[in-house]
């Protein structure tokens, strides 16, 4: 299953956003794989964040990571930089974006 997702920085907030990632920890990455993340990629154009996320199920990775503390710890760190966040509410496909097209 691939999903993408759209989030923003804070205006002003794009650098300690770039810092954070490269300081992702290896704790949580490891949650992400184990909740059936084979691959994410975040691209960022000013302050649009643009996520491609490969995983076995969407929905179930949000629910194994939702209350897991150290990516509760992570979302929290990226409340305070982000004005779109990751929406684990919607949990399930509906939170990504719509495919608009495909080369076939």
């Amino acid at each position: 299953m691939r999903i993408a997702l759209h989030t923003k920085v804070r205006a002003g907030r794009t650098a300690e956003y770039d810092a954070a990632h490269r300081e992702v920890p290896a704790e949580l990455t490891d949650a992400i794989r184990a909740a059936g993340a084979t691959s994410w990629t975040i691209w960022r154009s000013g302050t649009d964040l643009f996520h491609l996320i490969d995983c076995a199920d969407y929905p179930r990775m949000l629910a194994e990571l939702e209350k897991l503390p150290v990516n509760v710890a992570w979302q929290a760190r990226m409340a305070d930089l982000l004005d779109v966040v990751h929406d684990y509410s919607a949990g399930g496909t509906e939170a990504g974006l719509p495919v608009v097209w495909e080369l076939p």
